[in-house]
């Protein structure tokens, strides 16, 4: 029975729904913040996706930091689309 690895699914959640997000300021013209939002966001899984082949504890950690700050940029571009 294969272990369940909860971040890792939540994070392709996330990333799906970034997806559709970013699908929806496309429609409204709002190239630019969509292509951000969508490289950070989805960024965020890819990182923790590849973390889980570290090739050492201090490799897995410093994969997982950079899923961390893309997760700040993330939150950065959808307060953005928030504010307008």
């Amino acid at each position: 029975m294969e272990k369940k690895n909860e971040i890792l699914d939540l994070s392709i959640r996330f990333s799906l729904d970034i997806i559709k997000y970013t699908e929806s300021l496309e429609s409204r013209r709002k190239f630019v913040i969509a292509n951000q939002l969508m490289k950070s966001g989805t960024s965020i899984g890819a990182n923790i996706f590849e973390a889980q082949s570290a090739e050492s504890r201090a490799d897995f950690i410093h994969k997982l930091k950079i899923a961390d700050k893309e997760a700040k940029e993330t939150e950065y571009w959808l307060l953005l689309c928030e504010k307008f």
